[in-house]
């Protein structure tokens, strides 16, 4: 997101009962860019998240 060529992304999100995460936005520079929620799809297994890219 940092580079610039990213508007739109989707990320699936499963629960997980046992492991480690992911932490999804380190290293963004949030002076520069901020990812902004458009859109959730729920399903039975998992959540469908989706983000616009906006320059700040």
């Amino acid at each position: 997101m940092n580079a610039g060529p990213v508007d739109e992304f989707t990320i699936v999100l499963a629960p997980v009962l046992f492991g480690s995460g992911t932490r999804l936005f380190e290293g963004v520079d949030a002076g520069r860019v901020a990812p902004e929620q458009v859109r959730s799809e729920p399903t039975q297994r998992d959540t469908h998240l989706t983000y616009t890219v906006r320059e700040r």
